[in-house]
């Protein structure tokens, strides 16, 4: 049987399948049917700093084993602590902070708690336009250092794609202190309702069409700085786990897949991603990880320029 053991942020993982932040992630319950369901790790709802006042659970919040978002720090760091107890399993806290003082603060209690590993889910958009993006970046920067200087367990940074030079940026983050990037963080555009007039919220789950831009870049930084990667964002399929595999990254991260299909879907992922390698002769996943690498294909300018000309040629003209 094929061999799915993996390493990410220095942990020692069963499979490259991680369930990352989302409801399901967010009770007891949910995380003990994703470890059964064959999970490789799994990765906290997002503690938000604007919950970070609320030491104690509001009434309704945070009773028992549920720590969902919104829930309160108390019930979230109650959350790591029962989970660490009751899995076997890497459990992954995930930080959503602001200021300096809120990242340090709760990432040491998260590992106080007994998270393996934080991860930084860093949301910070700028629309000021007398920013600029070094300051834009700085600010990144400022926030790993700081947390690395507090904490000595893993740290992941989740990054969006919103840079001008992504590579540039993921070199910086790993001298600063980062043990893995998460590729990438999808931010929630608001719609416009032209009826009312208003600024609407609108959370759609994502499609595996989305996965080729994680794919590209988890492509070009494989084996650069000596980090670990993760694809987030796109991942619904056996053959997309195997595509960010090939491309280099160390896990695949799912969150709507398993929004739309349960956590029994992972049994099914995993059945036919050893189905995939018994075809293929590989017998543990590092004999293909990064096969597809930019540093491993004969044409790097696949990834480098994304082939825009034979990519816009290969549509067919329309009959009329």
């Amino acid at each position: 049987m094929a061999d799915l053991r993996t390493r990410y942020l220095g942990l020692e993982l069963q499979s490259p399948l991680v369930a990352s932040s989302s409801p399901l992630t967010g009770s007891l319950d949910g995380l003990r049917k994703l470890e059964a369901a064959g999970a490789g790790a799994v990765v906290l709802p997002s503690l938000f700093e604007e919950e970070l006042a609320e030491e104690a659970p509001r009434p309704g919040a945070g009773h028992g084993d549920q720590a969902g978002y919104g829930a309160g720090p108390a019930a979230y760091l109650s959350l790591v602590e029962q989970a660490k107890q009751a899995l076997s399993i890497p459990v992954i806290a995930s930080l959503n902070g602001v200021s300096r003082s809120g990242w340090v603060r709760y990432a040491a209690r998260l590992e106080a708690a007994g998270a393996d590993a934080v991860e930084l889910n860093i949301y910070y958009v700028s629309s000021r336009p007398g920013l600029s993006a070094s300051e834009v970046e700085w600010h990144y920067l400022d926030v790993v250092r700081s947390v690395r200087r507090a904490i000595g367990i893993p740290l992941a940074v989740k990054l969006s794609p919103y840079f001008s030079s992504v590579a540039n940026l993921a070199g910086q983050l790993v001298e600063a202190g980062a043990d893995g990037l998460v590729l990438f963080n999808r931010f929630y555009q608001p719609d416009l309702d032209v009826e009312t007039l208003e600024v609407t919220p609108r959370l759609e789950l994502s499609s595996s069409v989305e996965l080729r831009l994680p794919l590209r870049w988890i492509a070009i930084l494989h084996r650069r700085f000596g980090v670990s990667l993760a694809a987030s964002t796109g991942v619904h399929t056996a053959e997309d786990v195997v595509k960010v595999l090939l491309a280099g990254a160390d896990v695949a991260m799912m969150t709507s897949a398993l929004l739309r299909n349960g956590p029994d879907y992972l049994r099914s992922l995993e059945v036919r991603l050893r189905d995939w390698m018994d075809r293929h002769g590989y017998e543990t996943v590092d004999q293909f990880r990064g096969r597809l690498s930019q540093r491993s294909v004969p044409d790097p300018a696949t990834f480098e320029r994304a082939n825009y000309l034979k990519t816009l040629a290969s549509h067919p003209a329309p009959s009329r």
